[in-house]
């Protein structure tokens, strides 16, 4: 997802990592701190002491933002839920989790820990805040302890709007999946309920952008055209996970491929199979035995006249880890695997020796099946299962 980011450190074994575009928030905060927010509050001071000051609380924001995420992530890996790692960026901050949680006690726990996180550190930043003007004759240290601990209020309770993928929106899944046992249909109501809140977001942006303020309307238009698109993927993302479970590559992949021998020349294999059988996808076999693959690319990248003399078994790919599946791979995991690669096509092996070809799957295959479920209602099939642990479940 954040194909650009950076890791900086390492906290309670997990990687902490900050994308590029989490810059221009920094830069916004330090900007607008330094030259709005704290020459009101704190009148008569330098523009040096407001810049120090405004890069001060930025900073103080984005410890913030990593102890809320490693709460979040903390409990997930109570909970045996994969943690990708942590990663901050231009709308704040995230913890990848490498899957869904596994019950709705599990799902909840993990939802309110990052909101509890931030309510604790506004508490504490007000009461250092107190000491700080108290025992400190500069107001200047109280000033931005007091900011962040506003700053920390506002995140926790922004963040539990009830709004699909927002923390409030995960504790209201958890709730729907606890009475109903059935996460898809619990995920599509909170995600509705997330896209109707990132609408009207979005409206009360376009009306701020009237009324005169154009960095907060932009700024609301932004979060919610986030927001929409998140909870509209997390639902899809769902929807394929339980339209593809229990199923395998076997139940998907095109059997009886097309094949090509070694000896076959370039202009033979498109001329007579790619494109009279209209693939790009060719397994290359040598008496019964698989030996690779060869597709499109590698004839687009040789000249069209060297065609007629160059032979399938000079620039096929040989069969390797990269480009082969067991049959036997749920359908999930290969969903995965194609869209974390660039690779969308795959031979399909034989998983007791591996040198058998069985089929091909290609990215094409699993959309078209997952259409045709579509079409046939998935929504009414296959949804059983019913985890709906108690919510007043404890982790341990």
């Amino acid at each position: 997802m954040f194909s650009r980011s950076v890791k900086i450190l390492t906290l309670l074994g997990f990687d902490i990592k900050v994308d590029p575009s989490w810059l221009l928030i920094a830069a916004l905060i330090v900007w607008s701190l330094s030259s709005g927010y704290f020459p009101v509050v704190m009148p008569g001071a330098t523009d040096e002491i407001y810049l120090g000051m405004a890069v001060f609380a930025m900073l103080g924001f984005f410890a913030s933002l990593v102890l809320h995420e490693l709460s979040h992530s903390v409990v997930a890996r109570r909970y045996g839920v994969e943690i990708k790692g942590i990663t901050l960026f231009v709308f704040g901050g995230i913890a990848e989790l490498g899957s869904e949680p596994k019950t709705a006690a599990s799902e909840f726990w993990i939802a309110v820990a990052g909101p509890a996180m931030s309510f604790v550190l506004a508490g504490l930043f007000w009461i250092s805040s107190g000491l700080a003007g108290a025992l400190v004759d500069s107001p200047i240290l109280a000033v931005v302890l007091g900011y962040l601990g506003l700053l920390n209020f506002i995140l926790a309770v922004f963040n539990m709007v009830p709004a699909f993928p927002l923390d409030g929106g995960r504790v209201y899944r958890a709730y729907l999946w606890h009475r109903s046992g059935n996460m898809l249909e619990a995920t599509r109501r909170a995600s509705e309920l997330g896209t109707t809140f990132a609408y009207i977001l979005m409206a009360i942006g376009v009306f701020s952008l009237f009324g005169g303020s154009q960095m907060g309307g932009l700024w609301q238009i932004f979060i919610g055209l986030f927001l929409l698109m998140a909870a509209k993927s997390t639902y899809q993302h769902q929807l394929i996970k339980v339209s593809l479970a229990d199923k395998t590559v076997a139940t998907m992949m095109t059997p009886d491929p097309i094949v090509t021998s070694p000896d076959l020349t370039l202009e033979e294999l498109a001329n007579q199979i790619m494109l009279r059988r209209r693939t790009s996808f060719v397994p290359v076999v040598d008496d019964s035995v698989l030996l690779g693959c060869v597709d499109s690319t590698v004839l687009a990248s040789i000249d069209r006249e060297n065609w007629p003399t160059t032979r399938v078994g000079d620039v096929f790919q040989r069969l390797d880890e990269s480009n082969s599946v067991p049959m036997s791979m749920p359908a999930e995991e290969i969903m995965e695997k194609m869209t974390s690669q660039e690779r969308r096509k795959f031979l399909v092996v034989d998983g007791r020796d591996g040198r058998r070809l069985v089929g091909v799957i290609t990215l094409s295959d699993l959309l078209g099946y997952l259409q045709v479920l579509n079409e046939l209602n998935p929504q009414r099939r296959g949804m059983q299962g019913r985890q709906g642990q108690r919510i007043s479940d404890q982790p341990g």
